[in-house]
């Protein structure tokens, strides 16, 4: 049976029908660099430890208060300023939606720059709100007129910022991002999911705003496989968004991994300075390659436009090397191919691949 009863079908929503799921692509066999995971596994010694302590937890128990461990030393990570609280979620994924059905008002909307995450626009959709995108400028800059005039005329309950951006990977102007941050009639939540590789955070200016969030995942820090973000606010603001929260929605094998990772938080900042010294090595063998544009990163990925991405990823995909084509995601990105850092071997496989599919 491949479709839905008729009697079935009529129950559920007409958008959420004509939607497409959120493609995760076979990577079985592949060197695989198509969604900006830590390539670096733990050390076999942590492998060992991190397993005796999974095994002793009462896994018969729902979540208990050590989950607050957890708060408090992601918290102390991130140097959350004072007067603030933290929220955990099942990723940063969760986290988008609770702030979607948390702000669900009538009249509510939704905007982003775009090209952009995905899930800013899928939450809005889900939840019955109005999304509104607004392009970047061509070289993948934020439009500072067509943004402020975006949120004058919509005044939208949440602004996302990237910082830095998926799937451009570069960081934006912080006088514009000021601008924007002064004309939100509603909250402002700066997405910070891959700064473990940028070069600069905006948690050191959230202080001096009361509307404004920023949200962080442990899956770029290196636990992808975790499925835990968090998100940093003022805490009256946190304690409201709280209350949509499902009572158990860390898992206690999620936080005790995440607690151990901060325990061996050095193991993780060693990985991630590995992956931006591969960056600068796959950036400047990129610029090399005739007929590609590359453009700079601030991510643990690079974003670069071909002659003909379809001809060169599926090129890729054949010499056993994914990567995400996304020239089909916004007009923007025409031929563009989003290529994650793996580690030396993989990212000479990945190049060597791309030159032989060009």
């Amino acid at each position: 049976m491949n479709d839905v009863a008729p009697g079935l079908k009529k129950l559920i929503r007409q958008d959420v029908q004509s939607m497409h799921a959120y493609a995760i692509q076979d990577s079985a066999g592949m060197v695989k660099l198509d969604a900006m995971e830590n390539p670096h596994r733990l050390p076999p010694a942590l492998q060992a430890h991190l397993g005796q302590r999974l095994g002793a937890l009462a896994l018969n128990r729902y979540p208990d208060a050590r989950v607050n461990d957890l708060r408090k030393a992601l918290a102390d990570y991130a140097q959350m300023p004072e007067g603030f609280d933290i929220t955990l979620g099942n990723g940063s994924d969760e986290l988008i939606s609770l702030l979607a059905m948390a702000c669900d008002v009538p009249g509510a909307s939704i905007l982003a720059p775009l090209p952009g995450f995905v899930m800013y626009g899928m939450s809005a959709q889900l939840q019955g709100l109005k999304f509104i995108g607004v392009p970047l400028t061509p070289d993948f800059e934020l439009d500072e007129a067509t943004m402020l005039a975006a949120i004058k005329e919509h005044q939208p309950s949440i602004i996302y910022i990237a910082y830095p951006n998926n799937p451009t990977a570069n960081l934006w102007d912080d006088a514009v991002i000021d601008k924007i941050i002064a004309a939100a009639p509603g909250l402002v939540v700066f997405d910070e999911a891959y700064q473990p590789f940028a070069s600069k955070s905006y948690m050191g200016r959230i202080a001096g705003h009361s509307h404004v969030l920023l949200m962080r995942t442990m899956s770029k820090f290196g636990l992808a496989g975790v499925r835990l973000g968090y998100m940093v606010g003022p805490k009256a603001l946190i304690a409201e968004i709280d209350k949509v929260r499902p009572p158990y929605n860390i898992s206690v094998l999620n936080y005790e991994c995440a607690l151990f990772a901060l325990e061996h938080a050095e193991v993780f900042a060693a990985q991630a300075q590995e992956i931006r010294e591969q960056r600068a090595i796959l950036f400047e063998a990129l610029q090399g390659i005739p007929g590609i544009k590359t453009w700079k990163s601030e991510a643990n990925m690079i974003l670069v436009r071909v002659p003909d991405a379809a001809k060169t990823f599926e090129g890729m995909r054949a010499r056993k090397v994914l990567v995400k084509n996304v020239s089909k995601m916004h007009a923007l990105l025409a031929s563009c191919l989003r290529l994650t850092v793996g580690t030396a071997d993989e990212n000479a496989q990945m190049l060597a691949a791309l030159k032989e599919s060009l």
